[in-house]
């Protein structure tokens, strides 16, 4: 057995599969039974709301802080506790928001307890990110008007496919903000695209830094688990790393600069690929 004290895994991708009643939108019982033997902390690292992985926390037993919302909130659902909470500018998300409606761009704006769309904008994408998020979304007249509350965690444009998001990219770009945008997809809603927009700095890699400070131990004795180009951000600063079959083949090359210290997995997420990297590092 290396010497792991901790886990930073991601969710989807990873755990959570396309196989709805088998893996998603939790993931599959076997799944949860060698996650529940574990006697080490594995801290969730998600795009998602922490009320989305809540199931996932209470089955797996996983009570320590976990990384949601693209690290903007970093908390322990079962107690309701925060580490830090990134809010996005007021001004900074109106103008975001301005653009990406002024282009009749889906987008939804998040708080820490809620995520919002704009009545117009209900589609089939609302239906698949209500299965996905496990909740139906507040639904207002207008957005903008709803950022004028403040306490925006978390901006997310969803694109319609790999050549929409470039268009995303560009209205971003033109809004000329601070704000730190990332990609992640879901297995379930391919090939939709979903933005992550954080405040200035802020990502999976900071909420990382945050959690693994708090708990005061060392990236030398951290697993990263992930399945897209993103999750290097996190896995990066990890000794070792792993990834599934179905990982995302340039995440698959930086792994392997670990050298014995990596780990990519034959299966992919819907045959529990997981376990049989769980089994090669805890061993």
């Amino acid at each position: 057995m290396k010497n792991i004290n901790a886990i930073i895994l991601d969710v989807d991708g990873c755990i959570v599969g396309e196989k709805i009643g088998f893996n998603s939108p939790n993931p599959n019982v076997e799944v949860v039974d060698k996650m529940k033997m574990l006697n080490i902390p594995v801290i969730l690292c998600t795009a998602k709301p922490h009320f989305s992985i809540r199931n996932i926390i209470n089955n797996c037993k996983f009570n320590n802080y976990h990384i949601t919302d693209g690290g903007s909130v970093l908390i322990n659902p079962i107690d309701n506790k925060f580490i830090k909470q990134y809010i996005i500018d007021k001004g900074m998300a109106k103008k975001i928001i301005k653009e990406y409606l002024k282009y009749d761009i889906y987008v939804e704006i998040y708080t820490t307890d809620d995520y919002i769309i704009q009545k117009n904008m209900v589609s089939d994408i609302t239906k698949q990110h209500t299965h996905i998020l496990q909740r139906p979304p507040k639904i207002v007249d207008d957005l903008i008007l709803e950022c004028e509350k403040g306490g925006i965690t978390k901006i997310m444009p969803i694109a319609l496919n790999e050549n929409d998001k470039e268009k995303l990219e560009h209205v971003f770009n033109k809004a000329e903000t601070d704000l730190t945008l990332s990609w992640g997809i879901h297995p379930v809603a391919l090939p939709l695209q979903f933005g992550i927009i954080t405040a200035p700095g802020i990502s999976k890699k900071q909420g990382a830094i945050d959690i693994i400070d708090k708990m005061k131990i060392s990236f030398d004795n951290v697993l990263g688990i992930g399945d897209s180009k993103s999750d290097w951000q996190f896995i990066e600063m990890c000794k070792y790393g792993a990834t599934l079959d179905n990982g995302n083949l340039q995440l698959k090359e930086l792994i392997k600069s670990k050298g014995n210290n990596s780990y990519i997995a034959d299966k992919n997420v819907d045959e529990n690929g997981i376990i049989d990297i769980l089994e090669h590092f805890l061993k």
